[in-house]
């Protein structure tokens, strides 16, 4: 019996049944894993190591689509190039054009560092780059380390390291680096394919892109040179089997040295010395300003009038700045504040165009132009009496705001004009007790230092946990023009002892003199304390969460100091507690601290850290010491010392020290 073929009409219809039943049936796609691997270098033309290279075309291929992102910041090439490169991305290669004429004999290097990603989920490679040779050899030595801002061990992200084999203190100032690279998330920098020899090593900010150092750029400098070499050793590789099993391996790897160089940089914060304005704002005052810091007072006489030739300062007091850069001249003498027309020679010194300071004279006009009046009409009855000139007093008023003081603070008082005297028997001091104000000794007024005649301070020991009232009478206080001060009160209530904390720290591994300071959650300093027989001892600490940071204070002024390079100065060394302290009421914490225990990339705490690595597309953020253990990031109080928790490091355990003094780096 024959069978019946099926026709178009059934072919037809069997297809549409299975097209709707596809519809109707309304699922989520399944999907492999989101890939997270970044791509696969294939090859490229010249090929890695290449030797008699002569053409500038560079073509690296990939097993898939890739862009390359923000080539003009994150690529670099060595030797330095005069001509920007152009790179682009085509598919799954990258195209790199060199503009400069090849050298002969020379080892080139392009250095991606993360620029290279997949287009689909921008997996980035990390640390890629591409030599060749323009003659029969490639330099194959390298140079590795890490870099970190020096006020606060944050990694340098992204900034520009190279170096010299002219070893002129002034090659980083005048001639291009001679091989470059960029550091990476984590601050880290490797300098490849470097030919025998010794050199000097630099970071750099380089704004304006010309591979050398000028003064208002960030700039780190090792007190050394390096000498780069290599050796053979043998090292363990763990292997994974299919069925899970490991397997360990032994075979010969190079070893590229040094690779702990530590790099801390910094900015000198130059700027030129010049007078920026100066200014006759009040005819009783004249001011000048100064582009920058100055270790002097500029010598000022008058040139006009009736005390032309005499010093300013014997007709007017001085109201400056802390760095002299700003600088008030109260005028005393009345002659000398009737004159419209002041004429000045200033002294000071000025920066030249060698960036040199120098003395230099101006001659300097000031004018105040009295606006004229208008005929005054005369006032008759009631509007004659409102028309009697009303008292103007001088202001003198506390700088402390609010209604609470702590125990450590002290009470500043400001005023409108330099204070000529004032009269202790119009001041009065009160203190609150069982809803009685009692009469006190009052507390001793003085300048708070030679600079500042508008500034005193009340110089008193106020008890803990009581309330005051200070009381400063009418015309107690007396300016230079003669003007009197009005009623000016003070009412506060000093913090209580019981509301603070006491935080000790045992400080060891450093034998220099030191400062600690405890910092809040934005990394700014809240307080500090001075190493003292190996304890920073805080006294009055609010409650709160913190954390420690130890700088060196190398020549013993209580504040931190930056580098110069101008003056072959390295910046002051910079530790960080690696934990949180949790501070609580009423606790004193003891803590035990060796500054020296933790490489220096593992120091500070993420919790504060800014600089933190970007994680990869499809990829969990790895988890802290403080995220797995939250009762073990803070001290605990009650016991004898903190728990310090040793984590995990990504770079190894290790550490090694530079013979330059300064921090440790694991590797």
């Amino acid at each position: 019996m024959n069978k019946r073929v099926p026709g178009i009409h059934t072919i037809a219809v069997l297809l549409l049944a299975a097209l709707l039943a596809a519809c109707a049936s309304m699922g989520r796609p399944e999907g492999g894993p989101r890939d997270v691997e970044p791509p696969v270098f294939m090859g490229s033309s010249p090929a890695p190591e290449e030797l008699n290279v002569d053409k500038s075309r560079i073509v690296i291929r990939f097993d898939e689509n890739v862009a390359v992102t923000d080539p003009m910041t994150k690529v670099v090439v060595s030797p330095v190039q005069s001509t920007t490169p152009v790179i682009s991305a085509a598919g799954k290669s990258i195209i790199v054009e060199l503009r400069d004429t090849l050298a002969e004999n020379t080892t080139y290097t392009v250095d991606f560092s993360d620029a290279i990603k997949d287009l689909n989920e921008g997996n980035p490679i990390d640390g890629f780059s591409l030599a060749f040779s323009t003659g029969s050899h490639i330099d194959t030595l390298q140079i590795s380390g890490m870099v970190f801002q020096a006020s606060n061990l944050e990694p340098a992200q992204g900034m520009l390291v190279g170096v010299y084999s002219n070893l002129s203190d002034t090659a980083v100032t005048t001639l291009p680096m001679e091989r470059i690279t960029k550091t990476n998330q984590y601050g880290e920098f490797t300098i490849r394919n470097l030919k025998e020899g010794t050199y000097r090593i630099f970071a750099l900010t380089d704004n304006n892109r010309d591979y050398h150092w000028d003064r208002s750029e960030d700039i780190a400098f090792l007190d050394v040179t390096v000498t780069p070499t290599v050796s053979t050793e043998t090292v363990a590789d763990t292997l994974k089997a299919q069925d899970g099993s490991d397997s360990i391996v032994s075979r010969t790897a190079a070893v590229y040295a040094p690779n702990d160089i530590l790099l801390t940089w910094f900015n000198e914060n130059y700027k030129p010395q010049y007078l920026v304005k100066y200014e006759r704002p009040e005819r009783h005052r004249i001011a000048f300003q100064m582009n920058t810091a100055s270790d002097s007072f500029p010598e000022i006489r008058l040139a006009n009038g009736p005390l032309a030739g005499t010093n300013l300062l014997d007709h007017s007091v001085l109201n400056s700045s802390a760095t002299r850069d700003t600088l008030e001249f109260w005028l005393r003498d009345t002659l000398l504040i009737k004159q419209d027309s002041i004429l000045l020679s200033a002294r000071y010194l000025r920066t030249d165009s060698v960036q040199n300071l120098s003395w230099t004279t101006d001659t300097l006009r000031f004018y105040i132009r009295t606006p004229r009046k208008a005929p005054e009409k005369k006032k008759k009855g009631k509007e004659a009496e409102d028309s009697v000139p009303k008292i103007t007093f001088m202001n003198f008023r506390p700088r402390n705001s609010g209604s609470v003081m702590e125990v450590y603070q002290d009470l500043y008082f400001t005023a409108s004009q330099p204070i000529a005297s004032l009269e202790m028997e119009k001041v009065h001091l009160e203190m609150f007790e069982d809803t009685t104000w009692i009469e006190l000794e009052p507390p001793r007024f003085e300048y708070a230092d030679s600079l500042h005649p508008l500034l005193m301070k009340a110089d008193y020991d106020w008890e803990p946990g009581v309330k005051y009232r200070l009381t400063v009478d009418s015309a107690a206080v007396t300016g230079i023009y003669n003007e009197w001060n009005n009623v000016t009160k003070a009412e506060f209530t000093v913090r209580p002892l019981e509301d603070y904390s006491t935080v000790d720290f045992n400080i060891s591994g450093i034998d220099s003199a030191a400062v600690v300071q405890l910092l809040n959650k934005s990394d700014a300093p809240v307080y500090s304390a001075p190493v003292r027989n190996g304890h920073a001892m805080f006294m009055h600490v609010l409650p709160g969460v913190y954390y420690a940071r130890l700088f060196v204070d190398a020549n013993q002024n209580g504040v931190y100091d930056g580098g110069s390079y101008t003056l072959r100065q390295q910046p002051e060394e910079v530790y960080y507690f690696p934990k949180k302290l949790n501070v609580r009421k009423k606790w004193d914490v003891e803590q035990s601290w060796n500054v020296t225990e933790l490489p220096v990339d593992r120091q500070k705490p993420d919790d504060i850290k800014k600089n933190k690595p970007k994680p990869k597309p499809g990829e969990i953020p790895e988890q802290t010491d403080d995220e797995d253990e939250e009762e073990d990031e803070f001290y605990i109080p009650g016991s004898s010392s903190g728990t310090s928790g040793s984590g995990s490091n990504r770079r190894g355990s290790g550490r090694v020290r530079q013979n330059t003094g300064g921090n440790r780096l694991a590797f």
